[in-house]
């Protein structure tokens, strides 16, 4: 009786703390929009009392914790997620992340403790709540990075067009950065502002192609580069990226229509076995219960879910067609 009513205290604790940090990320973005121009406030009043060096260095913030920032500045992974989170273009940092996978791992483990003493079940919640908001990030990264393909094309003549018209390459790069809307309008503005500050036109490229996970973008930058140094008509082979672009674009687009059904399909066979289960449940709960109340049912519940996971994964695989 005492375990059970220290779980469910840590149940009501876990719960709590979920809801603080839900209420953190929805009014974090104002709250921090405050203390931005807070503490601009205060630097340009103390600016003003005494002169000092200003920093004008870009810097990434891992965490607001100070020695959670220095831990997380240490490790591969996390700059490798920090890389994620730029390309996503999302106001959480990645210890905000860690606190709500932390956070959904014990609620889900508590919750799992309450419902079933099967030992082989309670793990797989955790570890999907866990890597939930990690799997909203490269949600959000790729969606974003779909978008920015989708736009290159038009990016690419659009500086041809310029080229074209007389006009230097980095008024071409200004032209998308001004006309186009973000993603592409973002990083082209991002790069234009860094040669203006000074950096080398290749570096800067090279940069954009760190921040955009696109390879058709690699071709762009590979080819002005070759142009810088060794000459040629730029326009031209601009142009003819952006029709290879647009190409290999639509050809995709047609690629996914026909494994459209093989997709169907799978979320069909996916989907079968909780349904007939659902049923039977409804239909006759003695039946479906020796499942869940016997040893041998719960050997048969967590064998089942591991052969689905891994035909998942196997479908996942056959359907997903790299062009």
């Amino acid at each position: 009786m005492l375990i059970i009513t220290i779980v469910a205290c840590s149940a009501i604790v876990g719960i709590f703390l979920l809801y603080l940090g839900l209420l953190n990320l929805l009014f974090a973005r104002k709250r921090g929009q405050q203390e931005q121009v807070r503490r601009r406030m205060e630097r340009l009043r103390e600016a003003m009392k005494q002169e000092e060096a200003i920093s004008i260095e870009r810097r990434h913030i891992l965490s607001s914790v100070p020695w959670l920032h220095a831990m997380l500045s240490t490790q591969r992974w996390s700059r490798k997620w920090d890389s994620i989170r730029e390309q996503a273009q999302v106001d959480v940092n990645i210890g905000t992340l860690l606190l709500l996978s932390g956070v959904g791992i014990m609620l889900s483990w508590f919750l799992m403790v309450l419902v079933t003493d099967n030992m082989y079940l309670r793990p797989l919640p955790s570890l999907l709540f866990g890597y939930a908001p990690f799997g909203w990030l490269r949600g959000r990264k790729k969606k974003r990075m779909a978008e920015f393909q989708r736009q290159l094309p038009d990016a690419l003549d659009l500086i041809a067009r310029a080229l074209k018209a007389g006009h230097a390459f980095t008024q071409g790069l200004r032209m998308v950065a001004e006309e186009m809307p973000a993603p592409i309008g973002f990083e082209f503005g991002k790069t234009l502002d860094e040669i203006n500050f000074g950096i080398a036109m290749d570096v800067a490229l090279a940069n954009m192609l760190h921040r955009v996970d696109c390879p058709d973008l690699k071709f762009f930058m590979i080819s002005v580069n070759i142009q810088r140094e060794t000459g040629g008509n730029l326009s031209e082979i601009i142009g003819n990226i952006g029709r290879l672009v647009r190409d290999r674009f639509k050809f995709e687009g047609r690629v996914s229509t026909l494994a459209a059904e093989g997709k169907l399909t799978a979320y069909i066979l996916f989907a079968l076995p909780f349904v007939v289960g659902l049923a039977i449940n409804v239909l006759n709960s003695e039946y479906m219960s020796l499942l869940y109340t016997t040893p041998e049912g719960n050997f048969m519940i967590t064998s089942a879910a591991i052969q689905m996971a891994l035909g998942a994964v196997a479908l996942k695989k056959l359907v997903t067609i790299d062009v």
